[in-house]
């Protein structure tokens, strides 16, 4: 009984040894996922702030063209409508 238990033990051991040798090995990869991952969600977050900059500018445009007729009919020619 007590060598299937060391036997298990060792397979075991085994086991956890090569998991954590392979978790050492793929650190880099991960710490290179994590940083990039951060760039992206940074640049992301920049691109909807100036997408929503863009559309309160657009928006006052189109306010300023829906009181006033000259910048109206310029808006359309630009729109092509």
């Amino acid at each position: 009984m007590e060598a299937v238990i060391q036997k298990e033990c060792s397979a075991l051991g085994g086991l956890f040894q090569t998991v954590i040798g392979d978790m050492k090995s793929s650190y880099p990869v991960w710490e290179d996922f994590i940083t990039k991952a951060g760039k992206l969600q940074s640049q992301l977050r920049a691109t909807v702030a100036a997408a929503a900059a863009f559309l309160d500018a657009f928006q006052k445009v189109a306010d300023l063209a829906t009181n006033s007729r000259g910048v109206c009919v310029c808006v359309v020619c630009v729109c092509g409508f």
